[in-house]
């Protein structure tokens, strides 16, 4: 009998992902690092951190956990303390890739709609404290995640292999375990971002109207060089947070409907029409990591310019980086 339809997808899904994902996020690092494309620093410390998240999870989430432990099932990947610390090291590089966006979202929230707070928060020094005190919060809170795997089987007295316990996960403290992780990881980061991007719109329309009203008739033709930067950084916002929320949606649904209808995770059976759905729900997800920079080429004309330098003469670029970093 040969394998499961959906493994067969996901043999030839992950490699493709990580050939497009890997150099995409690195061109991404590479150009916004810089600081050639017009934007604030703060921003390009967002965007920085958002395709350094990105580029985790295709390391940690895809090539270690997806393809390498895959495909050698008996290196030492799949000893138990190994393979508990990669799945421990993927919910954390997806972590950091989720609250990397919401954080960018809050930015961008604060800049276009609290010009009070704005000159205070939106810095290069805030970005940089708010990056670094959300990676180690998401690196303590997931701490207790490798104690909640068990050996799937133990050889000449070594343990191989993780699967979740059942006896944990099926408990009052696993449950709630299970809810505070997703409610934390997906539920807490949509309500975030749906919240954040409904207020800037509403303030960005209020004060669209009142900067026709002010500008009045006559000038109803002219560029607004106030407005038109606001127009573009909605753009962005709306780009990356909307991407990021249709890409997600699936894994939410299927979380929910899953623990309402089996609360024990599947064993074996490849088939059951709930464990295709939540791969289905972890191949979108992972997608997330990569049209980042597709929305930067398509919205922001000087990255477009600085891509197309990068593509024509690579490591030209890469050392006058490095040579800018070390002198500075």
């Amino acid at each position: 009998m040969g394998q499961p339809t959906i493994l067969l997808i996901k043999q030839i899904y992950y490699p493709i992902l990580v050939a497009v994902g890997v150099p995409a996020n690195l061109m991404t690092i590479v150009i916004l690092s810089r600081e050639n494309c017009g934007l604030s620093k703060c921003i390009s410390v967002y965007m920085v951190a958002m395709a350094t998240g990105d580029l985790l999870v295709m390391i940690i989430n895809i090539i270690v956990y997806h393809i390498f432990s895959y495909h050698f099932p008996l290196s030492f990947l799949s000893l138990t303390p190994v393979c508990s610390f990669i799945l421990y090291m993927t919910v954390v590089a997806l972590d950091l890739s989720v609250w990397f966006t919401v954080s960018f979202t809050f930015d961008r929230f604060v800049a276009l709609c609290c010009q009070k707070f704005k000159t205070k928060y939106c810095t290069e020094r805030t970005a940089a404290a708010v990056l670094t005190t959300v990676s180690v919060l998401i690196v303590l809170k997931h701490i207790p995640l490798p104690f909640t795997f068990e050996p799937h089987q133990i050889i000449n007295k070594v343990q191989w292999g993780c699967r979740s316990s059942e006896a944990f996960f099926s408990s009052p403290p696993g449950t709630a375990y299970v809810w505070f992780h997703m409610i934390s990881l997906i539920w807490l980061p949509f309500t975030l971002i749906a919240l954040l991007n409904s207020l800037t719109i509403r303030r960005i329309v209020l004060t669209s109207r009142a900067r026709r009203g002010l500008r009045g008739h006559s000038s109803e033709n002219q560029c607004d060089p106030e407005m038109e930067n606001r127009r573009k950084s909605i753009i962005l916002l709306f780009a990356v947070s909307g991407s990021f929320v249709l890409l997600w949606l699936t894994a939410l649904v299927t979380f929910l409907t899953n623990r309402l209808t089996n609360p024990i995770y599947y064993r074996g059976d490849r088939t059951n029409p709930g464990y295709i759905a939540t791969e289905a729900g972890a191949m979108l997800k992972h997608l997330s990591s990569c049209p980042n920079t597709c929305i930067y080429a398509a919205t922001q004309r000087k990255f477009r310019e600085e891509l197309k330098k990068l593509l024509k003469s690579p490591w030209t670029m890469i050392l006058r980086l490095v040579r800018t970093r070390t002198t500075n």
